[in-house]
């Protein structure tokens, strides 16, 4: 027997695509001014934010995309519907961020060992990259409190961000050439950035190989699920317990539950079912959920693995 938790909410998810289109749109005219501006400029930092921000709109796009993918309803052959493509798409996300990251690293290793083939123009840099910056705190303002809606949010919200940082690394470069003529700080500034992408990258992939492997969700107490479950009425034992995530905030979880025959006597196995699953979606915010109701003798007599 099962009991499910309708919990599934999507209230922020017109608001989210809404806001992933908006930033689409900053990011996109923000990429090509950089562009431009690294080219007349020079600036290996300035073109480093600018695959960073390439990355990144890629990144949203694909967010974007994912998130409406999410809302197809479930069907006999995907039976939990798409929401893990949220998940797929942040892992895209984050082995694009790697790549990003450890090439800015290379070339601005290259650069530093190769000083003489700088020819930065700080001017260009400081201007460019100060309409980087405030194009992108424009981008982080609007993504503001969707980023620990899902996955697809923190991404493209963590992304925005170094964008952020990365403008504001690019701007001190900028200024240090202007007033001494040190042209190095522009690669110094690009390792800076790459420095910044990669940690972001891997904090994101773990979260998701989380999900993938089926961890027990970090902010999910199991012991606790437990002790609510046997302080329910009628339970004796509770075993097979397993707890899980289709994507980031939908938590799914599952138990053998053992109950007293009397529960089975008086057909009110119903009754029980509603209160276990009442329980999980109140306290741990669990939407759904299956119960095994079993008679302590079937218990007894359950294969090993599934106690």
């Amino acid at each position: 027997m099962s009991g499910h938790g309708e919990g599934h909410s999507h209230a922020h998810g017109s608001t989210n695509r809404a806001r992933l289109g908006i930033a689409i749109g900053i990011v996109s005219l923000v990429l090509l001014v950089e562009i431009g501006g690294a080219v007349v400029s020079g600036s290996l930092a300035l073109l480093a934010d600018a695959g960073h921000m390439f990355s990144d709109l890629f990144g949203l796009i694909i967010a974007l995309v994912a998130s409406v993918i999410a809302l197809r309803p479930a069907s006999d052959r995907h039976t939990f519907g798409f929401q893990r493509a949220e998940v797929l798409a942040a892992l895209l996300n984050g082995l694009i961020l790697v790549i990003v990251g450890v090439f800015v690293a290379v070339e601005g290793v290259s650069r530093l060992l190769a000083p003489e083939t700088d020819h930065v123009q700080g001017g260009i840099m400081l201007v460019i990259a100060s309409i980087g910056l405030v194009a992108n705190v424009c981008a982080l303002l609007v993504l503001r409190g969707g980023d620990t809606a899902s996955f697809n949010m923190r991404g493209a919200y963590l992304e925005v961000l170094g964008d952020t940082i990365g403008s504001i690394a690019v701007i001190v470069a900028a200024i240090v050439i202007l007033v001494t003529g040190f042209v190095q700080a522009d690669a110094i500034a690009s390792l800076a950035i790459a420095v910044m992408i990669v940690p972001r990258a891997v904090m994101l992939l773990r979260d998701v190989v989380a999900v993938l492997i089926q961890s027990t969700p970090k902010e999910t107490d199991v012991q606790k699920i437990r002790e609510h479950i046997l302080g329910t009425d009628g339970v004796t034992d509770v075993h097979d317990v397993h707890v899980w995530a289709i994507t980031s905030g939908e938590p799914v979880f599952s138990a053998h539950v053992v109950v007293d025959s009397q529960i089975f006597a008086d057909g009110t196995t119903g009754l029980l079912l509603d209160r276990l699953s009442e329980c999980l979606s109140q306290h741990f915010d669990v939407g759904h959920s299956t119960f095994q109701l079993e008679p302590a003798e079937h218990a007894g007599h359950e294969h090993e693995q599934h106690r």
